[in-house]
């Protein structure tokens, strides 16, 4: 290729005459040769230039190279080929007019790439007059992401930097007072592998817009593979519109510097790694963005905005992002206006496209994630495409003789407008199938676009099984005709099915469910179904024989699982959570066919009903257990209770059917997504090992006990949550009963929380250990709290261990002599092992040792009301490297009683802001201090700091059973030395 250099500088404009070439003189010869010669250099014969066209070959094209300055008008010519090295500058008063059909190649060396790109400076113009069917195309010839700068425009026009700001890149001058500044026009380019790196603060866009005015055109504008964003508005006004961005890398849409334009029909496709669809930051001039699509087929976040950044957002829509709203920092969400609505981060905004990806068939993407909707009737077969989003419109009905087949990973969205809840579903009608094949890692899900429960009404499969209503009876919903005489009839198979949102209600008696089956027979394959925020039931039977397993069914307002019109199936491993407002676990109505359920695991954090039985209705269950419900078994018509066997026994409504859960959890996670949202309950007593899940947000009701034999495990991350009603703080507390054991597993990173639901000192009873160690109270003393068994003759006794516990909020009254603390330690052995807990905000003791031998390491103890640390019973242990703050009303840092068996304190540090409420001399209102009886100590490293009183002997006990730092106690000195003990070791804590 013959190359030329269109090197444009204030001193050699006229070079540019020198760009073009043409045929010679003798071209236009009025009597050519018969015959072309297509060497020498004349046109003849039939040829159309020198040696060129014709029967000839065409000739050699020209490269023609653009750098440095342009300073004067200057237009390219479309049949050149041009290369881009360096830098070129449109300098002011200069316009660069690039007709359609113009390709500009960057062609740059490793190491050039941010030298690389063409600016339109401050005053200068750009008139790109691409078409439809010739746009203007920049690009690189190595064809990587990050190759060049871009195309960069700076303007005249108002920037939160003010006037003559410098560009973080190039140095280039932009902003001033003029927003309604004209750098030109640009309609149909293509923008390729730009987005060069300065650093990683400083990159180049696809399209960078400095200070860029109103009067400025921008149209038809297709941004790809870039490395850092498509398009940067750095302040400005100036509008765009019709926008395809595809594949770059950090954000699609970028503004800062308080651009206050309108973005309008952008187009966003996301299949490889990006940080987002939008960000903004810096002030916020509310930009609008009119008519957004984006859709990603690799998750990730869509909106961003930080600092007080916003817009007005209207016809937007999002496909495939795992976060729509993000606000970075904390800005308020009043600032982004979606669709007229304050943004709200629950909503996914999924909804159909309100831009026509086919508006952009110039720019020739072979990248496409489709859309499409399902509404009417199927009546041939139907494989959906997993890479497609697809809209339900009304009802999608699957025909008699048609198999509708979702493959693993589709999602389903319900768009519904208000007033067509009840008309929006997906109905398998009877003699048609459908066949869900979901996986753990890419479940089908059909979900709704608003995000609400009642929004649509679900799957509804109707078979030809038998059922108490007969042959061809209507259903309830749809007009759907169900049931006949074939018990092995097969309406297809669901394989790992999410159903979210459903439950529409047609009237009181009637509404749909998120699965509903009418009739299903035997034949019929349905396993691993998560159902979740529906207004009616998770899944109803209306008779049938089919089966089903692996069911996760969590906050549907009505029956978790209901049955009628004599079902008779198995269904086997169903969890149900209820953290809101429901009526039962089961509702089983009408004839007794008696269908099965084997392993049911319920839990609630609301009470409520468990199991409902109506009529003659009944089961037979296995692997039963409930957590937290008010109520087991509830025989709302008075039938046989005989007609419900629970574990092989007739059904009980006296006894709770609390049991260690039945169904693990943990195999739906490939249902619950977020696991921060999953709660389970704590309660009654267990008699086995249990191990906890950090994922789960578990609730304490009433007490929780770990009996003779039995392990408690808390993994590193877990949260308990005392939910205390009035009137219950001393009955809820978690105790290890002699003979039991825990370990809280916590790390400095995570560690264990135990805590209250109302966050007031004294909710709860907090932790309580009971060991097998002596204590003066002699073995199997009973406590002074919840009639708790403890002491033994076993010094080494192990109770488990703790790491890195928070306690907060607990210290429940009795009465004016007994009264809970934060951990209460009942005789418990030398070794259990105890280090790095914090006990914080309660009424009573942080610490208490009822005598026993365990010693305890890396204590932080805040604002308890009695005693930071408390011991009695000739407790024999070490505590070591304690931090006692007082900020509030307390009674001492330590208090001590009864006999001694001189346990020891090494490094204890305690810090009192507490104004002296009795300034009176002599008065002992701030104690660090206090022995009562015979009890003493033997302590090294004491700080004290803001006490009135070091040391109070409250019954005349000799001070020589307290030795300070290797001396008898001294009342009349304050120690005072540096703390021992440094606070921030407790860091994790706070």
């Amino acid at each position: 290729m013959k190359t030329k250099i269109l090197k444009i500088s204030m001193l050699s404009l006229a070079t540019l005459a020198l760009v073009f070439t043409s045929c010679s003189g003798d071209d236009n010869d009025p009597t050519p040769p018969e015959e072309a010669t297509c060497s020498d250099g004349i046109q003849n014969g039939d040829e159309t230039g020198v040696d060129c066209g014709g029967s000839c070959d065409a000739c050699e094209p020209t490269a023609t190279t653009l750098t440095g300055s342009i300073t004067e008008d200057t237009e390219l010519d479309a049949s050149e080929t041009y290369i881009l090295e360096g830098s070129l500058s449109i300098e002011s008063g200069a316009t660069l007019t690039i007709p359609a059909g113009t390709t500009i190649t960057a062609e740059v060396e490793s190491g050039d790439e941010t030298e690389t790109y063409i600016v339109v400076q401050k005053g200068g113009m750009i008139d790109i007059q691409g078409t439809e069917g010739n746009p203007v195309i920049l690009t690189s010839a190595n064809e990587e992401p990050g190759d060049w700068g871009g195309l960069i425009l700076a303007g005249n026009a108002t920037t939160t930097e003010g006037v003559d700001a410098t560009a973080e890149v190039g140095g280039i001058i932009y902003g001033g007072t003029d927003d309604a500044d004209n750098s030109g026009s640009i309609d149909y380019l293509i923008i390729n592998y730009a987005g060069a790196q300065i650093d990683s603060e400083s990159q180049y866009n696809g399209l960078t817009l400095y200070a860029v005015g109103s009067g400025t055109s921008i149209s038809n504008v297709a941004i790809l593979n870039g490395t850092d964003d498509g398009v940067e508005f750095f302040g400005g006004t100036v509008s765009a519109s019709n926008f395809y961005l595809e594949n770059n890398e950090d954000d699609a849409i970028d503004w800062t510097e308080g651009w206050s334009g309108t973005l309008t029909n952008s187009y966003v496709v996301h299949t490889a790694g990006f940080s987002t669809v939008v960000e903004a930051d810096g002030a916020n001039n509310n930009p609008s963005l009119v008519n957004l699509t984006a859709v990603s087929s690799v998750d990730g976040v869509a909106l961003q905005f930080k600092k007080e950044s916003g817009a007005t957002i209207t016809g937007l829509s999002l496909n495939g992002y795992e976060t729509s709203v993000l606000m970075s920092d904390a800005g308020p969400l009043a600032n982004v206006q979606i669709e007229g609505e304050d943004a709200d981060p629950n909503l996914s905004y999924v909804g159909e496209a309100t831009v026509d990806v086919e508006m952009f068939g110039w720019v020739n993407s072979a990248i496409v994630i489709e859309e499409s909707k399902l509404t009417g009737s199927l009546t041939s077969d139907l494989t959906l495409d997993p890479a497609v989003d697809y809209f339900l419109e009304g009802t999608f009905s699957v025909e008699e003789g048609a198999t509708l087949t979702i493959p693993a990973g589709t999602r389903i969205v319900a768009d519904v407008e208000e007033g067509d809840e009840t008309e929006t579903y997906i109905v398998i009608q009877k003699g048609a199938m459908i066949d869900i094949q979901g996986t753990a890692a890419d479940p089908v899900v059909m979900t709704s676009s608003n995000e609400e429960p009642g929004d649509w009404g679900g799957l509804v499969i109707a078979g030809d099984a038998t059922t108490t209503e007969g042959v061809d009876a209507t259903a309830e919903v749809g007009g759907i005709i169900y049931g006949g005489t074939n018990d092995a009839d097969d309406s297809g198979s669901i394989e790992y099915l999410i159903l979210n949102f459903a439950g529409a209600q047609i009237d009181s008696e009637s509404q749909y469910n998120g699965l509903t089956l009418y009739a299903v027979g035997s034949g019929t394959s349905i396993s691993n179904v998560a159902i979740l925020n529906g207004t009616d039931d998770g899944v109803e039977f209306f008779g049938g024989t089919v089966s089903a397993s692996n069911f996760y069914l969590e906050n549907n307002e009505d029956d978790a699982i209901d049955w009628t019109e004599g079902w008779n199936g198995t269904l086997t491993n169903a969890y149900v959570l209820h953290t809101a407002g429901f009526s039962t676990v089961v509702e089983a109505d009408g004839a007794n066919e008696n269908p099965s359920l084997v392993n049911l695991t319920a839990v609630s954090t609301v009470g409520g009903t468990a199991l409902q039985f109506k009529k003659e209705s009944g089961a037979t269950i296995t692997g039963l257990s409930l957590q937290g419900y008010d109520t087991s078994v509830l025989m709302s018509d008075a039938g046989p209770l005989a007609n419900v066997q629970i574990e092989g026994a007739d059904a009980d409504p006296n006894l709770t059917y609390e049991a260690v859960a039945s169904v693990n959890i943990d195999d739906f996670a490939w249902a619950t997504g977020n696991a921060e949202a999953q709660s389970a309950t704590l309660t009654g007593s267990m008699s086995s090992t249990l191990t906890l899940d950090a994922d789960i947000t578990y609730y304490l009701n009433k007490s929780f006990s770990i009996e003779d034999g039995a392990t408690l495990n808390i993994p590193a991350g877990t949260t308990i949550i005392a939910d205390v009603e009035e009137g219950d703080e001393t009955e809820t507390y978690i105790v290890v009963q002699k003979g039991g054991t825990i370990n809280v597993q916590g790390t400095a990173v995570n560690p264990v929380v135990m805590t209250s639901s109302n966050e007031t000192p004294g909710d709860w009873g907090g932790l309580v250990i009971a060991g097998n160690a002596t204590t003066t109270e002699g073995v199997d003393a009973t406590a002074e709290v919840g009639g708790i068994i403890y002491g033994g003759t076993e010094d080494d006794d192990d109770s488990g261990s703790i790491e890195y516990l928070i306690i907060n909020y607990a210290g429940a009254q009795i009465d004016s002599e007994s009264q809970y603390n934060g951990l209460t330690l009942y005789a418990v052995g030398s070794e259990t092992y105890i280090d790095n807990v914090a006990i914080k905000n309660g009424t009573d003791d942080g610490v208490e040792f009822f005598g026993g031998t365990v010693s305890a390491s890396n204590f932080y103890l805040e604002n308890n009301e009695d005693d930071a640390i408390d011991w009695t019973e000739g407790w024999n242990g070490t505590l070591t490297n304690a931090y006692v703050l007082h900020t509030a009303g307390f009674s001492t840092v330590v208090e001590a009683d009864g006999a001694n068996e001189n346990p020891s304190l090494v490094n204890l540090t305690a810090v009192s802001t507490v104004a002296d409420p009795d300034p009176t001399p002599g008065s002992t209102d701030l104690v660090a201090l206090q022995f009562k009886k015979e009890s003493g100590a033997t302590i090294t490293g004491l700080s004290l700091s803001g006490y009135d009183t070091s040391v109070l002997m409250s019954d005349s006990g000799p001070l020589a059973n307290v030795q300070i730092e290797g001396a008898d106690a001294d009342p009349a000195l304050v120690y005072d030395a540096a703390a021992t003990v440094d606070v921030t070791i407790f860091d994790w804590a706070n």
